[in-house]
């Protein structure tokens, strides 16, 4: 299995403890093992164990060597012999990469009680989150299943063979069938050749055939692979190891990164190939993917900005062939493990990952792009297994191709066709959000009922408006349209119908008219704040300042008065009786006008209103001392009232 294409990132910290007689056994081991040439050194110290040497650097390198190179069975042995280790603080880490491991073997009791162990120490962990919220992950897996036929295919070999791309009427797929004649074509990570492009003609009945080296000119000396073509065909993104010359280029630590490419077909031949601008020499770019559009390219990458070993990123691609910055897709899609080869069809996105719960390995999952549903689904059996599925990609009529190390093969990766029988159950949601006033006078009607209902009749959601008239629903956004449906006593019925938009909420004003019924007004000399049952308008300690409690109240008395300009008010304000007469009359008499020109600026006519302050003469309860009072009861006195004047 080529694991530096299939994953971006290279994982695994090794330290050595010296030991007298073996330590250039051991150095010459970890040499290998930071040189990436895993195999041998899974070889080194599988010798360095048989001669009584079990450091906890050797049972994690050991299993990390194996991990690596997905052979997931002899991972689990080595982490499992690093967890009885006594007296050995292990890393956390290695409590969920056991965990991953034994699913490959089925072992999902266990697996699950080792997640137990992660989420209480890595609570912040997006993979212990997701672990703690789906703990019936096995269940949802297991509903999202059997929607797939699958077949092997004719094209594989007995190497690694993965990665498929459409392109025109072929398949274009990466493999390392191609075994090199001298060492210089043998990669030390798994002892298999260099990657090259291949191509199989696609026949009528969807099965690729005759396969044959895609293109001189995008192969090389080094790995290819994870290629995307335009719907036009005149442009390819794919995958290299970053190289100069054939020869691999390597960071400070000694690893060739991954890049993607861009090359143009002129004259049926692959020709101006560019590494694109955001790549870099010390983070890995690969597995390039186009939206519908062709306006953005999907990649994963462990650049800055990466919250585990291998994130998606998502760029957008300009007009004149110019790239904007690369973002991260976020913790719904990305976790602290691998995310990568992503595949995007219409709105959804494809991708694998061993962060979100799975059966084993490398699972694919789907995920919606438009925002229709939060939800990340594991695309279920037979498409996923207890082994590494990934390179996922499908067309508009349902059939596609993925990559699998599944037992049954004929090489260590073999490439898979399928066709999918049913759809993908996303929970599609979306939203209903407004107001309900009354025509006219435009007061906030609380407690009215709202109601979603389908073209059948079927309720689809009902809530209540409150206070301030406000409500918001959610509904199943898999209808095309809602009827909206609003009641309120004392007023007439409105109806409305909406078109559903998926994954997003619309915001709508309700107004009802009140049925006709006489309007009771107040009398001569009555405050109307009063009159309508509203909460007196205070102000603060000093202030003539309209407080937001007050201005709403003042938003419910103005629309009252918007319908009633029958209405002549005076705006009387009062203080406490903190302070002087003299200052107090002033501080009522700027409350007033406070009042007055917030009326005012809400749409009461002028020529109906009047104010005057009456500073600390007309106290409503016995706080004359006003240090033997309460706050509360000092408060009660510092007010604005609206008074009918007259009713004409």
């Amino acid at each position: 299995m080529v694991n530096q294409i299939r994953t971006t990132v290279l994982l695994g910290a090794f330290m050595v403890v010296s030991m007298n007689a073996q330590e250039r056994e051991i150095k010459q081991a970890e040499k290998k093992f930071w040189d990436y040439a895993f195999i041998d050194a899974i070889v080194t110290y599988e010798d360095l164990v048989e001669k009584g040497y079990s450091q906890q650097e050797i049972y994690q390198s050991l299993g990390n060597a194996n991990y690596l190179n997905a052979r997931y069975e002899e991972a689990s042995q080595w982490y499992g012999k690093l967890m009885e280790l006594e007296g050995v603080e292990v890393e956390k880490e290695y409590l969920y990469r056991y965990a991953q491991v034994l699913k490959s073997a089925g072992d999902y009791k266990k697996s699950n009680a080792l997640m137990e162990q992660f989420n209480a120490v890595k609570m912040d962990d997006n993979r212990a989150v997701l672990f703690a919220d789906q703990k019936d992950y096995l269940d949802e897996i297991k509903e999202n299943s059997g929607r797939y036929s699958i077949t092997n295919l004719d094209i594989n070999s007995s190497a690694s063979d993965f990665s498929p791309s459409f392109y025109r009427d072929k398949l274009i797929f990466a493999t390392a069938r191609d075994t090199g004649i001298t060492s210089r074509n043998i990669h030390k990570w798994n002892n298999g050749a260099f990657l090259n492009f291949y191509m199989a003609l696609v026949s009528d009945d969807g099965r690729p055939t005759d396969p044959q080296k895609f293109s001189k000119s995008l192969n090389s000396k080094t790995h290819e692979s994870s290629a995307v073509f335009t719907k036009d065909g005149n442009t390819v993104y794919f995958t290299r190891n970053n190289a100069s010359k054939n020869r691999f280029k390597r960071d400070k630590e000694g690893i060739s990164r991954l890049k993607v490419l861009r090359a143009e077909r002129v004259a049926d031949a692959w020709t101006n190939i560019v590494a694109l601008p955001f790549n870099a020499d010390h983070y890995s770019v690969a597995h390039p993917a186009l939206s519908e559009d062709e306006k953005t390219l999907y990649f994963s990458s462990d650049m800055p900005g990466t919250l585990g070993n291998s994130d998606i990123f998502s760029v957008a691609i300009h007009d004149d062939g110019t790239f904007g910055e690369p973002k991260n897709l976020g913790p719904m899609i990305n976790t602290e493990s691998r995310e990568s080869f992503p595949f995007v069809n219409g709105s959804t996105l494809y991708f694998a990952s061993d962060g979100h719960p799975g059966l084993g390995g490398l699972d694919v999952f789907a995920a919606k792009l438009d925002g229709s549903s939060e939800q990340v689904l594991n695309l279920g059996k037979p498409v996923n297994g207890q082994q590494d599925d990934f390179s996922y990609i499908i067309d508009t009529s349902g059939a596609g191709y993925f990559a699998s190390n599944r037992a049954g093969g004929l090489g260590e990766d073999d490439i898979y066709g399928f066709q999918e029988n049913e759809p993908l159950n996303f929970h599609c949601q979306s939203g209903l959000s407004g107001t309900v006033t009354e025509d006219k006078t435009e007061i906030p009607l609380a407690d009215a009922q709202i109601s979603i209902v389908d073209s059948a009749g079927t309720i689809l959601g009902n809530t209540t408006s409150d206070a301030d008239g406000a409500f918001q629903l959610e509904i199943d956004c898999s209808k095309d349209e809602m009827q909206l449906v609003v009641n309120k006593e004392g007023h007439q019925k409105k109806t409305a119908i909406f078109p559903i938009s998926p994954g997003k909420t619309r915001e709508v004003e309700v107004v009802l008219i009140k049925e006709a019924t006489e309007v009771v007004l107040p009398k001569e000399g009555a405050d109307l704040i009063a009159h309508l049952g509203l909460q007196p308008i205070l102000f603060d300690l000093d202030s003539a300042k309209i407080r937001e409690d007050a201005a709403q109240i003042l938003q419910k008395a103005a629309a009252f008065l918007r319908g009633q300009s029958v209405l002549d008010i005076e705006i009387q304000s009062h203080t406490d009786a903190v302070g002087s007469p003299s200052y107090n009359k002033q501080l009522s008499q700027a409350r007033a006008k406070a009042t007055y020109e917030y009326l005012v600026k809400l749409g009461v006519n002028v020529q109906n209103l009047s104010f005057k302050g009456y500073g600390e003469a007309r106290l409503v309860n016995h706080c004359k001392n006003w240090t033997s009072c309460t706050n509360g009861e000092n408060e009660a006195n510092r007010r604005s009232e609206l008074i009918v004047v007259r009713a004409k």
